[in-house]
């Protein structure tokens, strides 16, 4: 089983948007926004449930996280 929690997040700032957005690389279209960062991590973790949820109901494949950075690396 995958837990959402090995997946990479990526949290930019949109000018555009004017907010924060988040997205999980491996996941197809899983994205979300927030006025802060914060709200955006807390979005994307929703938006990672269901798509990993979704995807074992529709017995579509799931990607294994590709990595990213270990705790507190940059």
């Amino acid at each position: 089983m995958i837990t959402q929690n090995r997946y990479t997040i990526v949290i930019s700032y949109s000018e555009s948007d004017q907010g924060w957005l988040a997205d999980v690389p491996d996941l197809s279209y899983c994205t979300a926004f927030g006025q802060t960062p914060k709200e955006a991590l807390e979005e994307v973790e929703r938006a990672m449930t269901a798509w990993l949820r979704a995807a074992k109901i529709e017995k579509k494949p799931i990607p294994e996280p590709s990595g990213g950075f270990e705790t507190g690396q940059m």
